[in-house]
C-alpha cells in the first residue's frame, strides 16, 4: 500500500453516515473509493455534481462524468448535475458537512496555505477559499513532507487560503488534531516513532499518553 492509499483509507474513517462531503483535487479524491461499509455519504463535486461515486473502472469511463480534477468518476442513483453557481451556493450556504483538501502548508493555528508557492505561476485559488470557510469541518489529507521539507509548520510561510479553519491533519505518519493549545498527535502509523513524526514536523507536537496505532 502506498502513502496516498494509506492516507485515503484512514481519512475515509472520519466520514459519518449522512454526511455531505466535498473532496478536493488530487489525493482527497481517492477517499471516495474507501468509504466504510454501512456508511452512506453524499459526495458533492464543486463543478456541479451531487451524488458522485468512486473512480470509474478502466473501459467504463463516461467522458461527461468527471470530478473537479478532470478524472473519470461514477455517479450514484439519484445524482444531480447543476451549474457552478448552484454548486457554490451549496458550499457557501453551509450545506457541506466535511471538506477534505490537500495543502502546501498547515500550521499550529489551523491556518492553511494550499494555492500558491511564491515565485511560481498559478491559475488561481479555485474553490478552496469557499470550501474551507463554508464546510462545517475541514480535514487536510496530505503527505507529511515534500522532498524532505516540512509542511506542518509553526506558522505558514506561504500565502494563506484561510485562517484558523483546519481541525484535523491526516498523513502517512499519523493523525493530528489542531486545538487551541496546538497540534496534538492522536494516532501514529505503524513503523514510525513519535520522534520520527516530530522530526518531520516544524511545529512542536503535543504528545498525549494514549496515542493510537493506526491499523489499515
Amino acid at each position: 500500500m502506498d502513502n496516498k492509499e494509506f492516507i485515503a483509507r484512514r481519512v475515509a474513517r472520519e466520514l459519518k453516515d449522512g454526511d455531505v462531503v466535498n473532496l478536493g483535487i488530487g489525493l482527497p479524491t481517492l477517499v471516495a473509493n474507501y468509504v466504510p461499509d454501512g456508511v452512506s455519504i453524499t459526495l458533492q463535486a464543486e463543478h456541479g455534481i451531487l451524488g458522485a461515486g468512486g473512480a470509474a473502472k478502466p473501459g467504463e469511463e463516461d467522458s461527461e462524468i468527471i470530478n473537479a480534477g478532470g478524472f473519470h468518476i461514477t455517479v450514484l442513483p439519484g445524482a444531480s448535475f447543476f451549474d457552478s453557481a448552484t454548486s457554490f451556493g451549496i458550499i457557501r450556504g453551509g450545506h457541506v458537512d466535511v471538506t477534505i483538501l490537500g495543502a502546501l502548508q498547515v500550521d499550529a493555528r489551523g491556518n492553511i496555505a494550499n494555492w500558491m508557492v511564491p515565485g511560481k505561476r498559478v491559475p488561481g485559488m479555485g474553490g478552496a477559499m469557499d470550501l474551507v470557510v463554508g464546510a462545517k469541518e475541514v480535514i487536510v489529507a496530505m503527505e507529511h513532507t515534500v522532498k524532505g521539507s516540512h509542511k506542518i509548520m509553526k506558522e505558514c510561510s506561504y500565502p494563506l487560503t484561510a485562517v484558523g479553519v483546519v481541525k484535523k491533519i491526516i498523513t502517512e505518519m499519523g493523525v493530528m488534531d489542531i486545538t487551541k493549545d496546538g497540534i496534538v498527535l492522536t494516532e501514529i502509523a505503524r513503523g514510525f516513532t513519535v520522534e520520527d513524526v516530530q522530526s518531520a514536523t516544524d511545529a512542536t507536537l503535543i504528545i498525549p499518553d494514549n496515542i493510537i496505532i493506526i491499523e489499515i
